[in-house]
C-alpha cells in the first residue's frame, strides 16, 4: 500500500498514554477513510452497545489515499465512533471536515489516528512526524477553539511565523462540558458538526490534536495525475474570464449551486470584500475570507441561522407550522454592512464554543415559538431566563449560546440536543406529531424536506444521522430551487436532467425512473427509488467517505462550465483515484466496495438493536402537508416536468411496502431488515456474518 498511502495509522490509548501504530496494510482493502474507520472500530470496539461518553469507545480519524495530491476536492477526513447525539440510541456514526488536516497528516506519515480510553486529566496530542507526544491540556482547557489553536501554534513554532503551523482539532467549551451536540473545529470553519464527537472527546479529556508534517505523498502515476487535472480544470471549473452563467441577480449566493463560482457557497449577504478559500487543494474554494475576518471560512448553513429570527416573534408559530423556518429570507432584505458583521460574529462564537448550528438553529426558531406560544420563558411551564426582550439582536443568540456550551440554566437542557430537550420538557411525542419540532428521525433535524424531496431523507433513516448527502440534491433540487427564485428557466429541462442522471448512476443505469420524484407507480415508493437509494449509499460510502471525495464537488452529473453541460462522473472519480493509487478501481468496483462497508456499518447498528420496525418517520411526515415548493423532477401524464409537490405526506403504508423493495434489493431479511449470510459472505464479511449469528441477529 506504497502509493498515496503512509502506510501506518496512529493509535492512542488516553488511559496508559500509550502510542503505537497499525500497518494499513491490514486494511489494505478498505481503501481508506469512512471504510478504514468501520472495520477498525468492528475490531478493536468489542461491547459495541455502549455509550458515546464511555472511554471504552473507540473514535477513528481516518483519511483517504488521495488527501495531500493534486485530486481536486479530496482532502476530507472522516471521524467515526459511537456518537452521543443519536436519539433513542446512541449510533456507530460518522462525521467529516475538510481543510488542511488530512493532507498535513498524511505528509507527518499517518492515513489515520485511532483514539481509544480516557484520560485522568485533559490532554492534547502534538504530532511531528513521527514524533508524537500525549502531553498535558493545562492552559488550553476552558478555551474556545480559536485560542485554543493559536496557542498550539505558539507552543509548536516558538512564536515564530517561519515554520507551517499545525493543523489542529480541538473542542470548545461545549465539548468540554460533554454537549451531545459538541462539534470538533479545525482552523476558522471546518467542523465534524454531526454526532456530538466534540462532548465524546472531551468524555476522554481530550482537547486537540496538532499535526504537522514535512513529508509528501508518493503518486502512482505524476504524469496521469497531472493531465487529470488539466482535463477538470480546462473542462469543468469555472471560468472568471469567461462564465457560461453568472449570477442573475446581485449578491445572489445560491446561484452557486449552478456555476461554482469560487468563494460563494455562503449564504451570508456580501457585505464587505472577500475572497475566496478553500480546503487545501481544492480548485473549487467554495467558502472565503471576509476583510473583517468575521465568519472566515464558515459556509452553508453556518452562516445564514445568525440571521433567523429577525421577525417577530409572536409569528414564530405560524412560520414553523407552515415550513418558512427553512425558506430563504435574506434575498429581499436591505440588510446594513454591520448588521451582517454583527450576526457574522454570532457564527464565530458557535464554532468557538464549538456547537452544532444545525441543532444550535432549529433551537433557536423552537425556543421562539415555544415562547411566543406562552409555555416556556421566565416563570412559564418551561422556565427560560433568556432575555427574550431582545429576540431580534445578536445579544439574544449571545447568550444562548453561552447558555448551551456552559450548560447554565436552560443550556443544561439544550446541550442534550433538541430532541432529548423536547423529551426532557414532555413534548417530544406531541410536537413531532404536529411537526413543530421538526426532527424525523435519530434526533437530527430535518435537512430537506422528508416528505418532497425524498433521497437524503430515505437515506437517513436507513442510516443513523442526517445523511447531508448531496448527490442528487443538486441536479434535481438546486437547480430548479435556484432557477425558479431567480426568475430563469432552469439549464436543463427536467427531461433531459433524468436522462442524463440515467446515463451516469452505474451500475443501475437505464432506469431514468429513479429519479421520479412523484407519488406515481414509477415514483417514490417504487423498486425505482430503491435503486436511487442504494446508489446514494453506496456511492457516498466508497467515493465520498472513504475515497474523501468532496460532497460539493463530487458526483459531478450536470456541469454548465461544460461546454456540453455534462459531468465528470463517472469517469472522473477513477481516473483520480488510479493517478494516485495505481489500483485500477474502476467506478463500479468502487460501488461494490462501498455496498460492503454499508453492509459492516449495518452488521455494527443491529448489534445496537436496529431492526425494521424503528425505521420509520415522525408522524407529522405522515400526517401534515409539505407547506411549501420544492422544484423537483416528476413524471406526470407520460411527460417529464418540474413539481413543487406542495401538500404532500408520505403514504405510511406505501413506505412499509417500499422498504421492502429496498431490503429485497440490498439482500437483507424482509422482516427484520437485517443483512443475511449470504449476503455478508458475498461481501467477504463471513466473520460479520458468524458475530451476528452468535448475537442471533442475522437476517434469513
Amino acid at each position: 500500500m506504497s502509493y498515496g498511502y503512509a502506510g501506518k495509522i496512529l493509535r492512542l490509548n488516553l488511559s496508559n498514554r500509550s502510542v503505537s501504530s497499525i500497518d494499513t496494510a491490514q486494511y489494505e482493502r478498505w481503501v481508506g477513510g469512512h471504510g478504514l474507520g468501520s472495520a477498525i472500530f468492528w475490531d478493536l470496539c468489542p461491547d459495541k452497545t455502549i455509550s458515546g461518553f464511555d472511554p471504552r469507545n473507540v473514535i477513528t480519524i481516518m483519511a483517504g489515499p488521495m488527501a495531500g495530491t493534486l485530486s481536486p476536492g479530496s482532502t476530507r477526513c472522516e471521524m467515526q465512533g459511537i456518537g452521543p447525539q443519536g436519539y433513542p440510541i446512541e449510533w456507530f456514526t460518522r462525521s467529516n471536515f475538510g481543510g488542511r488536516f488530512a493532507a498535513q497528516l498524511k505528509y507527518a506519515g499517518w492515513d489515520g489516528i485511532v483514539i481509544e480510553g480516557r484520560a485522568e486529566a485533559p490532554v492534547w496530542v502534538n504530532i511531528a512526524n513521527d514524533q508524537v507526544t500525549i502531553e498535558d491540556a493545562k492552559g488550553l482547557w476552558g478555551l474556545g477553539t480559536r485560542k485554543t489553536q493559536e496557542e498550539i501554534w505558539t507552543r509548536v513554532t516558538g512564536g515564530a511565523y517561519t515554520r507551517q503551523k499545525p493543523a489542529v482539532l480541538c473542542i470548545g467549551q461545549a465539548g468540554e462540558h460533554l454537549s451531545r451536540i459538541g462539534t470538533v473545529m479545525h482552523d476558522a470553519g471546518w467542523a465534524a458538526g454531526q454526532g456530538g464527537f466534540g462532548g465524546a472527546w472531551g468524555a476522554k479529556n481530550l482537547k486537540a490534536i496538532g499535526v504537522v508534517g514535512t513529508g509528501g505523498v508518493k503518486v502512482a502515476d505524476p504524469r496521469a495525475l497531472m493531465a487529470a487535472w488539466l482535463w477538470h480544470k480546462t473542462n469543468f471549473q469555472f471560468n472568471v474570464d469567461d462564465p457560461r452563467h453568472e449570477s442573475p441577480r446581485a449578491n445572489f449566493s445560491d446561484y452557486w449551486d449552478i456555476n461554482r463560482c469560487p468563494g460563494n457557497a455562503t449564504i451570508t449577504p456580501i457585505a464587505e470584500p472577500c475572497r475566496p478559500k478553500g480546503c487545501q487543494g481544492c480548485p473549487v474554494a467554495c467558502s472565503r475570507r471576509a476583510a473583517s475576518g468575521l465568519a472566515n471560512e464558515a459556509h452553508c448553513f453556518s452562516t445564514a441561522w445568525p440571521f433567523v429570527n429577525i421577525f417577530p416573534p409572536e409569528a414564530a408559530e405560524s412560520r414553523m407550522s407552515t415550513g418558512e423556518w427553512s425558506g430563504s429570507l435574506l434575498e429581499s432584505l436591505d440588510i446594513s454592512q454591520q448588521f451582517v458583521k454583527d450576526r457574522s460574529r454570532v457564527t464565530d462564537l458557535a464554532n468557538d464554543y464549538g456547537l452544532n448550528i444545525y441543532d444550535v438553529f432549529f433551537g433557536d426558531v423552537y425556543l421562539i415559538t415555544l415562547y411566543a406560544m406562552g409555555i416556556l420563558g421566565p416563570g412559564q411551564t418551561i422556565h427560560c431566563d433568556l432575555p427574550f426582550d431582545r429576540w431580534a439582536t445578536s445579544e439574544f443568540k449571545e447568550a444562548y449560546l453561552k447558555m448551551i456550551a456552559y450548560r447554565a440554566g436552560i443550556g443544561d437542557t439544550l446541550a442534550e440536543g433538541l430532541a432529548r430537550a423536547a423529551e426532557r420538557w414532555g413534548r417530544f411525542k406531541d410536537d413531532t406529531e404536529t411537526g413543530l419540532l421538526p426532527y424525523p428521525h435519530w434526533g437530527y433535524s430535518e435537512h430537506n424536506n422528508p416528505r418532497v424531496e425524498v433521497d437524503q431523507e430515505y437515506a437517513t433513516v436507513l442510516g443513523e444521522r442526517d445523511s447531508n448527502d448531496h448527490s442528487l440534491n443538486h441536479p434535481c433540487h438546486q437547480i430548479p430551487r435556484v432557477a425558479k427564485v431567480a426568475g430563469v428557466e432552469p439549464i436543463v429541462s427536467a427531461e433531459r436532467m433524468v436522462e442524463i442522471l440515467s446515463q451516469k448512476v452505474l451500475p443501475f443505469q437505464g432506469d431514468p425512473f429513479m429519479f421520479d420524484n412523484s407519488e406515481g407507480p414509477t415514483g417514490i415508493y417504487s423498486a425505482s427509488r430503491a435503486k436511487t437509494i442504494a446508489w446514494l449509499r453506496r456511492y457516498s460510502r466508497f467515493w465520498k467517505d472513504s475515497v474523501g471525495y468532496c460532497d460539493f464537488l463530487w458526483p459531478n452529473f450536470i456541469d454548465p462550465n461544460a461546454p456540453d453541460m455534462l459531468g465528470y462522473t463517472p469517469e472522473g472519480e477513477p481516473r483520480f483515484l488510479n493517478a494516485v493509487t495505481g489500483k485500477g478501481i474502476s467506478f463500479i468496483d468502487g460501488m461494490e466496495i462501498g455496498r460492503r462497508i454499508w453492509n459492516l456499518d449495518r452488521a455494527i447498528w443491529v448489534l445496537q438493536g436496529r431492526h425494521r420496525d424503528m425505521e420509520v418517520f415522525a408522524p407529522y411526515v405522515y400526517s401534515v402537508p409539505s407547506p411549501r415548493p420544492n422544484s423537483l423532477p416528476v413524471y406526470e401524464d407520460g411527460e417529464w416536468k418540474y413539481s413543487g409537490n406542495v401538500g404532500r405526506t408520505l403514504d405510511r403504508a406505501r413506505f412499509e411496502e417500499w422498504k421492502t423493495k429496498y431490503y429485497e434489493l440490498e439482500g437483507w431479511d424482509k422482516s427484520s431488515g437485517w443483512p443475511t449470510r449470504r449476503t455478508l459472505e458475498e461481501l467477504g464479511l463471513a466473520k460479520v456474518a458468524d458475530e451476528l449469528q452468535s448475537r442471533g441477529k442475522l437476517g434469513v
